[in-house]
C-alpha cells in the first residue's frame, strides 16, 4: 500500500565492470511508483507527493497496460523529437484542473517501467532484482507496442552500458544505472549505482539564496552571456557544508553593496511566478518553497561542475569547484559549453524490443 519510498542510488564515476551488475539507462523525469488495484490507479512520487491528478492520460494508459493488482516502479518522462524534455515535464505540475487537462492533450507524458514490487498478493521486495525483472517482463509482454508505456532496456554487458552512456546523452538521458542481480528492493536506501555525466563551466555569480536555516548561503545563482551580451540565469551551485555556508556570507559581502544598480536581473528582483529562467521563479514541485534571492554585482566568476545542459540551463544543481579571479565575467559565455549531439529515442526503444 502507498506510500512506498523508491530505492535510491549512489554516484560512481565509471560504469562498474566487476561482474554481477545489470545495467539500464538512467531516465530524466519524475520517479513514480504506480499502484494498481482493479480500476484504481495511483501515481506516487519519491517524496510522497501524489502525481495522479497531474497525469490523467497516464492513469488510463496504465490501467490498460498493467494487471489488476500490482505495484510498479518507474519514471514519468516527456518525449519530444529532440529527446526527453524535463522543462516541459515540470510545466505539467499545475494547480488548475483545466490547465492539467489541456496540457495532458498537448504534451502527453510517457511511463517507463524498471522494477516490480508486488504482483497480485505477492510481495516481491525481498526477491532478487533478477527475479523481479523476469516478472516485470512477464506482465509487460501483453503491453508491447502500447504507445507511451515502455519497459526499460536492460543489459548485462558493460560495453553496451558504456555505449548507452555516450550515445544517448543527446536525447536527454542522465546516464546509466547499475543494479546487482541479487539486489532486493530496499526502500529509501542508496544501494544501486548511478553513473552520470559531469563537466565544468565558468559562470558569472550574480546572486544567491539564503539557506533555509537563515544562517548561511544556500545556493549561488549562476549566469552565462549569450551572443547578444544578455546574461541568462542558467542554474545554481549548492550542497555546501554548514561551515562553508557561513564563510560564503562573508566572502560575498563586498558584492552585495549597491548590487541592484545596473544589475541585468534588476527587473526580476520581485517574485516571478511563471518564468522558469528567472531566478525568483517559484518551484512547481514545491510551490511553498521560498525562492527569493539576494542580488550580487555580477563581477565574480566561479568554476562549477555540472552534469548536462537542457534548454539553455543546467539540468541539475551544480557544485562550486572554486572562484576564478583570473577570469572576467564577460568571458563566461555559452560558447564554452559542450553539448552532446542529439540521439534518436527510437534507437533505444528498438533495442528494448
Amino acid at each position: 500500500m502507498p506510500p512506498v519510498r523508491p530505492m535510491l542510488a549512489k554516484a560512481v564515476h565509471e560504469v562498474p565492470r566487476d561482474g554481477g551488475f545489470w545495467y539500464e539507462p538512467k531516465w530524466d523525469g519524475f520517479r513514480c511508483v504506480v499502484f494498481r488495484d482493479g480500476d484504481e490507479v495511483e501515481l506516487g512520487s519519491r517524496n510522497d507527493r501524489p502525481l495522479t491528478r497531474y497525469f490523467p492520460e497516464l492513469v488510463e494508459l496504465l490501467r490498460e497496460a498493467l494487471p489488476d493488482k500490482c505495484v510498479v516502479d518507474g519514471e514519468i518522462v516527456l518525449v519530444t523529437p529532440r529527446g526527453l524534455d524535463f522543462g516541459a515535464l515540470q510545466l505539467r505540475l499545475h494547480p488548475a484542473a483545466s490547465r492539467v487537462r489541456k496540457l495532458a492533450e498537448e504534451t502527453p507524458a510517457s511511463f517507463v517501467a524498471f522494477d516490480l514490487l508486488a504482483l497480485g498478493e505477492r510481495d516481491l521486495t525481498e526477491e532478487p532484482f533478477s527475479e523481479r525483472r523476469r516478472a516485470l517482463e512477464g506482465i509487460f509482454a501483453p503491453a508491447i507496442g502500447l504507445q507511451r508505456v515502455h519497459l526499460t532496456p536492460l543489459t548485462t554487458d558493460p560495453d553496451i552500458a558504456q555505449d548507452w552512456f555516450t550515445r544517448f546523452e543527446g536525447a536527454g538521458f542522465d546516464g546509466v544505472m547499475a543494479k546487482p542481480a541479487d539486489l532486493p528492493y530496499e526502500q529509501d536506501k542508496r544501494v544501486m549505482l548511478k553513473v552520470k555525466h559531469e563537466r565544468t563551466a565558468d559562470c558569472v555569480v550574480a546572486g544567491f539564496r539564503w539557506h533555509k536555516d537563515g544562517k548561511g548561503v544556500g545556493s549561488l545563482l549562476l549566469g552565462l552571456y549569450d551572443e547578444d551580451g544578455a546574461l541568462h540565469h542558467v542554474g545554481v551551485a549548492s550542497s555546501f557544508t554548514a561551515a562553508r555556508r557561513r564563510e560564503l556570507v562573508e566572502e560575498l559581502a563586498p558584492w552585495r553593496e549597491n548590487a541592484l544598480d545596473g544589475h541585468p536581473w534588476r527587473t526580476w528582483a520581485e517574485w516571478q511566478a511563471d518564468e522558469v529562467r528567472r531566478p525568483g521563479a517559484n518551484s512547481r514541485w514545491a510551490p511553498d518553497k521560498d525562492l527569493s534571492w539576494e542580488p550580487l554585482r555580477p563581477e565574480q566568476v566561479a568554476e562549477v561542475r555540472y552534469e548536462h545542459l537542457q534548454g539553455g540551463r543546467f539540468r541539475h544543481g551544480g557544485r562550486l569547484v572554486r572562484f576564478r579571479p583570473d577570469r572576467t565575467p564577460e568571458s563566461c559565455t555559452y560558447a564554452q559549453l559542450e553539448e552532446a549531439p542529439p540521439a534518436e529515442l527510437a534507437d533505444l526503444f528498438g533495442e528494448a524490443r
